[in-house]
């Protein structure tokens, strides 16, 4: 298996995971409210938090979309702001980064 078709399966297992979790907090987030006040304050900080991750986690399916977009056009691992190759390292940390470490510097 090439590193690309690695780093495909990555992304492609790390999408369904992600989908996965988003379902759960939609239905978690669709749930009947409880009427005790107490109760609605605490869900309410919970529906932040479960807000929050799935901003999150919507976020980082769009960067993974875009990712499996660069592999279809052959562009994986190469900077979409400089052209030089990412590295190995980044990649294996953030298989979806589009930067390398010089850009991402660069803010």
């Amino acid at each position: 298996m090439s590193d690309t078709q690695t780093y495909e399966k990555i992304l492609r297992d790390r999408q369904r995971e992600l989908e996965s979790r988003l379902s759960r907090i939609d239905g978690d987030l669709g749930r009947t409210k409880e009427q005790d006040s107490d109760d609605r304050a605490v869900e309410s900080e919970n529906d932040e938090v479960l807000e929050g991750l799935g901003q999150a986690g919507q976020e980082e399916l769009r960067a993974i979309g875009a990712a499996l977009d660069r592999i279809a056009k052959g562009t994986y691992g190469t900077c979409v702001r400089c052209g030089e190759s990412i590295s190995t390292k980044r990649l294996g940390a953030v298989p979806y980064a589009p930067l390398c470490e010089d850009c991402m510097g660069q803010g």
